[in-house]
């Protein structure tokens, strides 16, 4: 993780996703030459494993980054977790790019969207739904109408949706997510607040080459967004209120 990250949020993370429309191969020997050769690649993802639908090969959660791949049905996802910076996160996702096509039978044809997110996770102790009001709504009218004597927030997770350039293959969300434990609004858990910037760009993809060339268009888009909006937009006022018990 960056500095300037590590002093804002307690995890960051770099995630992406490569959606098909037709299901992907999933036979032993197809999964496991492209784990194995993922393994060669990053030597510290070692452990394999099978839950219900989806095949993973991770390292070990301690280690920095942790870097994770997982196979689905129609979706082949990566993440790297605390790396020490976007070129960190991004080796392991254009990997993938290289690697998966050949092993996975992937043709431009069937791929359907590339995504990419970026999670920043803040540790929260108390009410996290007023924390995101006051820090991310507040002086809003929505922040208005919930003023209600005696009303305590409990749910409150904006996301909002973007259309980017004038052939609106790409879009960005950005997504606030508290989260609560127990039947009532005053418990909580261990789990952070977490902001999540998502960009998407939808086919068609004519070559094979377009998967990674819209990774990297996405990753420049989301490096420029991050710094210059989510930041100080986001991650910033919900530091200054998680710091101030403002909850």
């Amino acid at each position: 993780m960056s500095e300037s990250y590590r002093a804002l949020c307690t995890d960051f993370y770099v995630n992406q996703k490569i959606q098909v429309k037709m299901d992907l191969p999933r036979g032993r020997e197809t999964v496991l030459d492209l784990f194995e050769r993922t393994r060669r690649r990053f030597p510290s993802m070692v452990s394999f494993r099978r839950c219900k639908e989806e095949y993973s090969l991770e390292s070990p959660q301690t280690d920095r980054p942790h870097r994770w791949l997982s196979l689905r049905s129609s979706s082949l996802r990566s993440g790297t977790v605390n790396p020490e910076g976007f070129e960190d996160a991004y080796s392991l996702h254009r990997f993938v790019h290289e690697a998966a096509p050949p092993y996975l039978s992937i043709s431009p044809l069937d791929v359907d969207f590339v995504e990419l997110l970026y999670g920043f996770d803040l540790q929260a102790s108390g009410n996290q739904d007023a924390i995101v009001l006051g820090a991310v709504l507040g002086g809003s009218p929505m922040a208005a109408m919930c003023d209600i004597p005696g009303g305590c927030p409990s749910d409150v997770q904006p996301m909002v949706g973007l259309t980017l350039g004038e052939s609106g293959d790409t879009e960005v969300f950005f997504e606030v997510k508290s989260r609560a434990v127990g039947h009532t609004h005053t418990e909580r858990g261990t789990d952070p607040i977490s902001v999540f910037v998502t960009l998407r760009t939808s086919g068609p993809f004519l070559r094979l080459a377009d998967i990674a060339e819209r990774f990297e268009g996405l990753a420049r888009h989301g490096e420029s967004i991050i710094e210059d909006r989510v930041v100080p937009g986001l991650l910033v006022p919900l530091r200054e209120a998680i710091a101030s018990g403002n909850a």
